[in-house]
């Protein structure tokens, strides 16, 4: 007797507001392989704008997805092959072809390792896996710096490059520091703090907006100037995540840990 296989029948048509996730992340793609282009003709800040504009989609494609409920397997390897590029890759090419192309092979090492950080942070991204008890609010933190904000880190010296072309920050050394830092960062146990997972009370929504409009104005105005302040703002965020974290988990265990009689067990 022959067994028959059971055949899933795929839908003929599907909507396209769910291929929109995959559309921007597509972009985000896009945007960072022309980075690597501009970077290859001198054409430094370009490449930055890229990268901001590639950072936007990043942010776009994954509330997109939970907004339509537009979610795939295909749309979470295809935004890290993405990110890989356009936040590990792209950058990496920049700062080389930058000031670091100067040290020769030894400038090209810094940026290989921020590479192979940037694949090893979004694998264990990808996979999830996490061998460290987290408290309950743990999804409102990353574990280890983002690729997308590790880029911005590495840019930081070529931000003030723009706002001042005379300074030293072209210098190999004080480069190649960044980016060694920066991928140490993504691969690190550091706790970060994470606007997933967060809600935010009615009395704040006001201040956040304006806040927000605040930042677009000065960007206009003060593009790189403005990134480069909120670059160190983030960078200075790091440690106050840490001393939340740890102060979350020691609540976390302190709520969970058996209680003890006075007579003992």
């Amino acid at each position: 007797m022959k067994h028959r296989r059971l055949q899933v029948r795929r839908p003929k048509h599907q909507p396209f507001t769910k291929l929109v996730p995959n559309l921007l992340t597509l972009l985000n793609l896009c945007a960072g392989v022309t980075a690597i282009r501009f970077a290859l003709n001198s054409q430094f800040e370009e490449a930055v704008a890229a990268i901001l504009l590639a950072g936007i989609l990043d942010l776009l494609d994954g509330g997109m997805a939970r907004l339509l409920n537009a979610g795939s397997k295909l749309g979470a390897e295809l935004d890290s092959l993405a990110d890989l590029v356009s936040f590990g890759v792209a950058p990496a090419v920049m700062v080389y072809a930058w000031t670091m192309h100067t040290a020769g092979g030894i400038g090209w090492v810094p940026s290989l390792l921020f590479c192979v950080c940037a694949a090893l942070r979004l694998a264990r991204f990808n996979i999830a896996q996490d061998d460290v008890a987290q408290p309950t609010e743990a999804d409102c933190y990353f574990i280890g710096v983002p690729s997308p904000a590790a880029a911005g880190i590495m840019l930081v010296p070529m931000l003030l490059g723009f706002q001042y072309p005379d300074g030293p920050f072209n210098n190999v050394l004080l480069n190649g520091a960044f980016i060694v830092v920066a991928a140490l960062l993504m691969v690190s146990r550091i706790p970060n703090f994470s606007v997933k997972g967060r809600h935010l009370p009615h009395k704040y929504v006001v201040p956040v907006l304006l806040l927000f409009c605040l930042v677009v104005g000065f960007a206009v105005e003060a593009l790189w100037a403005t990134l480069t302040v909120v670059m160190f703002l983030y960078m200075a965020s790091i440690p106050i995540s840490v001393v939340t974290f740890r102060r979350l988990q020691r609540k976390s265990a302190a709520a969970f840990a058996p209680t003890q009689t006075d007579g003992g067990a």
